[in-house]
């Protein structure tokens, strides 16, 4: 049986198949998602109290490495297989380079259920793959466009203050910041409000991402059938390519099972507000469609039950 998380994700795509008139105002999903960066943040800095050290620099590195080289691998793909423009080739590239915080929230969910042990640096992995894969999507896009176009191109500083102000970054790396200041005692007061309601944020989120998801399936897009292939078939070679890196650094079975689900989702929070921003003339709706319609659903569903099997084997 699905981490019960899932079944409100489940509630709220069969509510928008079915056209209900349920609905999660914009405010509230805006409170939610706040919330639950900010608590990933927390988590991770408590379980990082009294336990930084030099020892995490190798695998963050090394997901840094895999934020960068996961837009270079995608790029010739939905530019030369599947038939994008350069502005939409860069931008899918760029957001399947990025991770998801919502897969991030319910594969540690998952990992937190089996009491399997969990590398207390985990959520700086988020911002360690974002980052570089939001900037690498972005320089492709100018190599390519100076060949073409004369117009006047960001700067780098530009590029990398849009990477490092957005909103999840912020509130992520705020949290870790201040959850390793304060531990799990001392910020007590505080924290244990929000890593208490964790799970149940998590729930309403998945609920109006469940509704958001059916929404860009609806009409199915059936021209759109080579994009929705590679939003299926991507996802699982992705993951493998996360175990591999992991299994090398000697990481535990549930920091794999995070690395997989990261390396395998696709980012809807940070990479559209960056792309739309340095690339106007891609589809941000085209991004949505993949990353959210059905790369998200497919790693929610079954996508982080199978990377463990695949760990396991």
């Amino acid at each position: 049986m699905p981490d019960i998380v899932v079944m409100f994700f489940m509630l709220g795509l069969v509510a928008g198949i079915v056209r209900s008139d349920l609905a999660v105002p914009k405010a509230t999903y805006q409170t939610l998602s706040l919330l639950l960066m900010l608590t990933i943040g927390l988590k991770g800095g408590m379980a990082l109290y009294g336990n930084m050290g030099w020892q995490v620099l190798p695998e963050l590195l090394t997901v840094m490495a895999l934020g960068a080289l996961i837009p270079v691998l995608i790029f010739p793909i939905v530019r030369k297989v599947i038939g994008l423009n350069l502005a939409d080739s860069a931008s899918i590239a760029a957001h399947y380079g990025s991770v998801s915080a919502g897969t991030f929230a319910v594969a540690l969910a998952y990992v937190e259920a089996r009491g399997l042990v969990l590398a207390p640096e985990v959520t700086l992995y988020l911002v360690a793959m974002e980052l570089p894969a939001i900037v690498v999507g972005l320089l492709i896009y100018r190599r390519f466009q100076k060949r073409t176009v004369g117009v006047v191109k960001p700067t780098m500083a530009k590029l990398w203050h849009e990477a490092f102000t957005n909103q999840g970054v912020i509130l992520l790396l705020g949290g870790v910041v201040i959850g390793l200041m304060y531990g799990p005692i001392k910020g007590a007061a505080v924290t244990d409000l929000y890593t208490g309601a964790f799970k149940a944020v998590l729930a309403l989120f998945l609920l109006d991402m469940g509704l958001t998801a059916a929404s860009t399936l609806r009409p199915f897009p059936l021209h759109h059938w080579r994009l929705l292939t590679f939003a299926l078939i991507a996802p699982p070679i992705l993951a493998v390519i996360g175990i591999t890196a992991g299994k090398l650094l000697g990481m535990s079975e549930g920091t794999l099972i995070i690395v997989a689900s990261l390396t395998a989702s696709a980012s809807y929070i940070a990479a559209p507000v960056a792309i739309k921003g340095a690339i106007p003339e891609a589809d941000i709706g085209l991004a949505m469609l993949a990353a959210l319609g059905l790369t998200f659903p497919l790693n929610v569903l079954v996508g982080i039950s199978f990377y463990h099997y695949l760990i396991l084997l």
